[in-house]
């Protein structure tokens, strides 16, 4: 058993379109190397810095991801052949272990499906795309497309309801 700690850089398209890990920043491995029968079991953690995107308001959104990530990396020529799993084993070559996959695999999945800024974000207008945030008095005027023929037959500024006295007497 061997323990390794490092500090990698963090390879291109480690996320989603919405949130991920920036490339080039650094992630933390803590990891654990055991020889067992079958091959190399790495387990351990990763940590990193998330950048990306609110879903609701677009703002930036920054966070700190820390996963667990275990491994089985098989011998060469130790791969079951009968296994249903053998498609995802991944082998030792050269005696070099490449962990990007796994890597990727763990921290993508640990990612939020839609990130947003705050639990209580309130998005943007769906009228005219301002964030709501701070704004508790946003209103628009808007009137149902199917009543819209009808705004021309109340006079201006008149009320819609009843007409007006002068009008009665006419």
């Amino acid at each position: 058993m061997r323990t390794v700690k490092r500090r990698v850089v963090a390879p291109p398209g480690l996320g989603t379109d919405f949130i991920g890990v920036p490339s080039g920043t650094d992630l933390e491995l803590d990891l654990r190397l055991e020889a067992v029968m079958e091959g190399v079991l790495v387990s351990g953690g990763v940590r990193g810095r998330l950048a990306g995107q609110c879903v609701r308001c677009l703002d930036g959104v920054t966070d700190v991801i820390d996963v667990d990530l275990q491994e089985l990396y098989v011998y060469p020529g130790r791969t079951p052949v009968d296994d249903e799993t053998d498609d995802d084993l991944r082998e030792i070559e050269d005696e070099l272990i490449d962990l990007e996959p796994a890597l990727r695999d763990a921290v993508v999945l640990a990612l939020p499906f839609q990130p947003v800024c705050r639990p209580d974000c309130p998005g943007l207008c769906q009228e005219c795309g301002e964030p709501l945030a701070g704004r508790s008095e946003h209103r628009h005027e808007s009137v149902d497309p199917r009543w819209q023929a009808l705004l021309g037959l109340v006079p201006d500024g008149g009320p819609p309801g009843p007409l007006h006295d002068e009008e009665k007497e006419s």
